[in-house]
């Protein structure tokens, strides 16, 4: 996979695949431009070159159809605004007045096309429309990792078409390899950081990971699973009943794993309700009451993690391991933050993914403190998992 930087855009119409699906508010107003501003360093490198952009993306589920809802045309002037440049809206991907605009285009021109999911034949990776989209560029350039788990017609089959001119935007090349480092040359001690509310949800990405870490923690919801599975008294705490012997399995692997280490939690934070109203109880084994359930971490625990994560060179977190929108139960997931950040500092590499991850990292103003932080979500998921991802996949066949 070729990063931009192997190429010079000079006078190059660029066709860009983004990801501004970004979250509206009733008004039509972005209520986070995170991903609007992780594609700057990309677009800045292609106008600086001299070169013009079509941006291309998805906003939401229109399921095949025109829904003035999910119109890009909503996020044009946000779009202008984060990126200090003037961008126009050039409508339908398959109009005349986009295949118009995208002609008379000058170096440093961008446009923005139509949410490209209004056509059913996107989300089909449809050869016919990719063509169509592909007719509007000299290079493509594949900048939204966040949808690169998509066999879609923009983020795979369109690549086909630029043969030797298909490249890897920056956050899409930093994005890949990050978790290249991680997964397969990481320095080690590595550790990794699994939480999150169900192992159904993360079983994959326990199973890749067990032969390749050093040191494999869970936390969230999805480790009162494994407790119950070791047999101890979980209360009223979250768990999976059928997914019992999936958790055994995973712990006969475990066993069977030579150089890895496993650990649960082996104290708990509880609450008789979930809520900021709830009283809190710690009990004095690893066992939880009846009428109780685990919502966080324990003390011994988080000075459990601390200690392995000041002992790793390479971290993944991947989920909270409590409940940290509550305050009550959020100090687990505050202490790992920290941690994560503290062992950075001195050295360590730190790869941090999932929503409510990077969310308590931004809680908690640690953002500038680790590595690299993943906007990928589904699509890092199933990177975690050891699959192949159609985006990323497409691009290593235009090489």
């Amino acid at each position: 996979m070729k990063s931009i930087d192997a190429f010079n855009f000079s006078n190059q119409r660029v066709l860009l695949r983004v990801d501004y699906n970004v979250p509206l508010n009733e008004n039509f107003e972005a209520t986070d431009i995170t991903r609007i501003v992780r594609t700057r360093k990309t677009i800045g490198k292609i106008i600086e070159d001299g070169g013009s952009i079509i941006l291309m993306s998805h906003l939401g589920r229109p399921k095949g159809e025109a829904n003035d809802k999910y119109s890009l045309r909503h996020i044009v002037s946000t779009v202008s605004e984060v990126l200090g440049r003037p961008v126009q809206f050039a409508g339908d991907v398959l109009s005349e007045e986009a295949a118009k605009m995208a002609a008379d285009m000058k170096p440093g021109d961008i446009i923005l096309l139509e949410n490209l999911r209004f056509h059913a034949e996107e989300e089909k990776g449809d050869v016919e429309f990719a063509k169509q989209i592909a007719r509007l560029g000299d290079v493509y350039v594949n900048d939204a990792f966040g949808t690169a788990h998509r066999e879609h017609a923009s983020t795979a089959t369109v690549a086909r078409c630029f043969p030797g001119k298909a490249f890897a935007g920056y956050l899409m090349y930093e994005e890949v390899m990050s978790l290249e480092k991680v997964l397969n040359e990481p320095d080690r001690p590595f550790t990794a950081i699994i939480g999150g509310s169900k192992v159904s949800t993360k079983i994959n990405i326990l199973t890749n990971l067990l032969p390749k870490v050093d040191n494999l923690i869970v936390g969230g919801g999805l480790s009162y699973t494994f407790l119950a599975a070791m047999g101890l008294k979980i209360g009223n705490s979250l768990y999976e009943p059928d997914m019992l012997p999936v958790a055994k399995e995973i712990l006969d692997k475990v066993n069977a794993t030579a150089g890895t280490n496993f650990y649960c939690r082996v104290d708990s934070i509880c609450g008789d309700k979930f809520g900021d109203d709830a009283n809190v109880l710690i009990p004095a084994d690893n066992n939880i009451p009846d009428g109780w359930e685990g919502l966080d971490i324990g003390p011994k625990t988080q000075r459990n993690i601390a200690q392995i994560l000041k002992n790793s060179d390479t971290i993944l977190w991947n989920g909270p391991v409590g409940v940290f929108e509550l305050e009550k139960f959020s100090q687990g997931t505050k202490s790992v933050a920290i941690s994560v950040a503290a062992a950075t500092l001195t050295g360590a590499y730190s790869v941090i993914g999932g929503g409510d991850s990077i969310a308590a990292i931004n809680k908690y103003n640690l953002g500038d403190y680790v590595s690299y932080i993943s906007t990928g979500g589904g699509a890092m998921l199933e990177y975690l998992e050891g699959k192949v991802l159609p985006g990323v996949a497409a691009l290593n066949e235009m090489e």
